[in-house]
């Protein structure tokens, strides 16, 4: 063996040799990019702390949504015994349609000065009409309606409640269950005069598993909402609202009734909405 080849050997016995015969410079260790602990992590110890239903403003969230005017067969009952169900809402309808929900800071709307500071938005329905909702550490309020344009071409709407009405209380446990009544006065309604009694009857009546098309959840909790509409001029109406809350990722899936539903395990759904792309 040659004493050039000896060389070459030597080098790679050390890691190797550039054609100098100088040593590769030190380098540092891969480290990686150092992990950013997340905000929020589910515990799953059978309830949802406030602290496990953080408010997230300006985040997109995306549903898939049933088309409206289509009635969605739906199964808000679900399977097991007693207060611990499973619900299978994972068929993947390829009519769906994708909503993109976003909540933001009350702030610069034309309505601003007439809820609280901290109050946020979220559309209502079509993106035409915003919910006005609060959050504080014991629950989250719906505090009225507008229509996101001062004037749109339907007509203003402004309905602003007499008192806050806690659609959730913390925590949200099982067995949960209250009801709050409303006054809506001197308000507009699509350009109309307005005025009405809402009740809202809300009840956690179960958790369980939830299966998604895109994900399942091990511990859902089922919130089920009636509100009961008394106008001043026009008849009572009842909608029925099936939510599932999940800890840390917020509402993960509902199912609204038709009007009137005497039903409160309702199989045919006005809309249906669930986390997913």
């Amino acid at each position: 063996m040659t004493a050039s080849r000896i060389a070459m050997l030597a080098c790679l016995i050390v890691a190797g040799c550039d054609g100098n015969g100088a040593l590769p410079p030190d380098r540092e260790p891969y480290a990686g990019e150092e992990e950013v602990p997340l905000d929020c992590i589910p515990n799953l110890d059978g309830i949802i702390e406030a602290d496990e239903l953080p408010l997230v403003l300006d985040t997109e969230v995306t549903y898939l949504v049933s088309p409206p005017g289509e009635l969605r067969t739906v199964d808000v009952e679900g399977a097991g015994e007693g207060t611990t169900r499973a619900w299978d809402w994972s068929v993947d309808n390829a009519d769906d349609q994708l909503a993109r929900i976003e909540a933001f800071s009350i702030e610069d709307r034309w309505y601003a000065d007439r809820f609280p500071p901290d109050a946020f938005i979220a559309p209502f329905d079509d993106g035409t009409t915003e919910t006005i909702s609060r959050r504080d550490d014991d629950g989250l309020y719906v505090l009225g309606i507008a229509s996101r344009e001062p004037d749109p071409p339907t007509g203003r709407t402004l309905l602003i409640y007499d008192r806050p009405v806690p659609l959730i209380r913390f925590p949200i446990e099982t067995g949960t269950r209250y009801s709050t009544s409303a006054t809506i006065e001197d308000a507009v309604f699509s350009g109309i005069p307005y005025a009405a009694v809402d009740t809202y009857e809300v009840e956690v009546s179960a958790v369980g598993e939830l299966r998604l098309p895109t994900l399942s959840f091990s511990q859902a909790h089922q919130v089920r909402v009636q509100l009961t509409v008394e106008p001043a001029l026009g008849e009572t109406t009842t909608v029925r609202q099936v939510s599932y809350f999940f800890e840390c990722f917020g509402e993960v899936a509902r199912a609204s009734s038709q009007l009137d539903e005497p039903d409160p395990n309702f199989t045919e759904a006005a809309e249906v909405r669930r986390l997913g792309y």
